[in-house]
């Protein structure tokens, strides 16, 4: 079965042919870091990390950018809230980004490049849309790209020219000739830092958000790639005015295939600040483990609304814990050192099905639970090897098993063990009412024990 994906341009799923056979380039909007990364970033990053390992379990190359801004009105106004260098900030919320997204297994992508290392690409083809009658520089000193003036805006969008016209309510200012126009430059203010401003044939200024997007893109992966993500709510205007730039300026097509995730909601509402329902990615690892916030992401397809939520959170985790219990029942050394997959298994089978029609991964998964169920009936090692192999490219189940299943115990594990040992001498002396509450007492502490053959073994609940 050939790999298809849900197009927005086309709004249709279609086969996908790499434009140089066996190579992907895909471009994603990332991060504006001006502050910790919340769970609709978590979101996006997560789709698209699929996307990402999964065209290379196909075999192909991908050369993955993500970029990130770091200027922007937002992250000027946060330095200057703090005293600090724009820099600084940028430098400090980098880091906390990568932490974060590193918990969640998050694979870093081919190329991260930084908004202001790109300067330079972003006047030059600034000068090249002023060339060719797209751009103009408005009395403010601001440049702005004349919408009207490129055919084909608003294909991305659905959204034609007159119905953006009559829906804008943005009055005609800044020497703006339409409405619809968008800055390309923006003109340095007085007050703003010396940080903030970068010199230009238009005069001190930084570049708009969408010009930054298009200019990185092109310089990494060319004028003509292959696919270009982001979340649904980057799909106007910033998609459509990074189409505009960047067609407008090379005539060619930017991206063949447009991607985009699904909203996140927090319990079937939307995440915001002043419903008191925000969640940064570090909030919720807090309290539930990185594994468990991937493997809940996985469980809705990304093009779907993503709901986030405590009992949802909950559901995931007790859903890992089964696969991994099934993986514990037969652990060894040879499924612990197992590589790869054998795609001639019927349930190989079955989930690259699910995978290659545009990245099912809810279905993937329920063929993992298929896969424990048949561990668990015939302790079958090929079962969990394949079950293994097959997780590994969605990023989940490669820890062992009891490091999963013993992360954030309430004790010490050499407590548990002194307890564990102290029962064990409790029954060889036949005091099974002292057996029994030292299990009861641990068992009021979150852990679980296990007799078995070998002995006994804890989790926690």
């Amino acid at each position: 079965m050939a790999l298809r994906i849900y197009n927005s341009l086309t709004r249709q799923v279609e086969d996908f042919v790499p434009l140089q056979p066996g190579h992907v380039r895909m471009y994603v909007c990332g991060m504006t870091i001006y502050d910790l990364c919340h769970m609709g970033h978590a979101r996006m990053m997560m789709a698209f990390d699929v996307v990402y390992r999964w065209l290379k379990a196909r075999g192909l190359a991908v050369t993955y950018v993500r970029n990130i801004t770091d200027i922007d009105d937002k992250i000027i106004r946060r330095a200057l809230e703090r005293g600090i260098p724009i820099r600084q900030l940028t430098d400090e919320m980098i880091a906390a980004m990568h932490a974060d997204i590193r918990a969640i297994g998050i694979e870093t992508p081919t190329h991260e490049p930084r908004a202001t290392e790109y300067v330079p690409q972003m006047l030059a083809m600034i000068g090249t849309l002023q060339d060719k009658g797209l751009a103009y520089q408005a009395s403010s000193g601001d440049v702005n790209y004349s919408v009207r003036k490129f055919a084909g805006y608003g294909k991305l969008s659905g959204k034609s020219i007159d119905e953006l016209r009559a829906g804008e309510r943005v009055a005609v200012g800044d020497g703006k000739e339409d409405p619809l126009d968008f800055v390309l430059w923006k003109a340095a203010k007085p007050e703003e830092p010396a940080d903030a401003k970068f010199d230009s044939a238009y005069g001190p200024g930084r570049p708009g958000w969408h010009i930054e997007c298009s200019a990185m893109s092109c310089a990494l992966l060319g004028e003509h790639f292959d696919i270009h993500g982001g979340g649904l709510d980057l799909q106007f205007p910033h998609h459509e005015n990074e189409i505009a730039q960047s067609e407008g300026a090379s005539g060619r097509p930017l991206a063949n295939v447009w991607m985009h995730n699904g909203f996140l909601n927090v319990d079937d509402t939307k995440m915001s600040k002043s419903l008191g329902n925000f969640f940064t990615i570090r909030d919720v690892l807090r309290d539930f483990e990185g594994e468990t916030l991937r493997f809940f992401m996985l469980k809705t397809h990304y093009r779907s609304p993503f709901n986030f939520g405590q009992a949802n959170l909950e559901d995931a985790r007790a859903g890992l814990r089964r696969l991994y219990t099934a993986l514990e029942g037969v652990w060894c050394e040879r499924v612990a050192a197992a590589t790869g997959v054998d795609w001639s298994q019927p349930e190989a089978a079955a989930f690259a099905q699910a995978m290659d029609d545009d990245f099912n991964t809810p279905l993937a998964v329920a063929t993992l639970f298929e896969l424990a169920a048949e561990v668990n009936r015939g302790k079958d090692l090929d079962k969990a090897i394949l079950m293994r192999g097959l997780a590994a490219t969605l990023g989940v189940l490669q820890q062992p098993p009891a490091q999963f299943l013993k992360a954030g115990a309430s004790l010490e594990e050499a407590e548990i063990q002194a307890r564990i040992d102290a029962r064990a001498q409790a029954k060889k002396a036949r005091d099974f009412a002292l057996a029994d509450r030292i299990r009861d007492e641990l068992a009021q502490a979150g852990i679980v024990l296990k007799d078995g053959a070998q002995g006994t073994t804890w989790v926690k609940a």
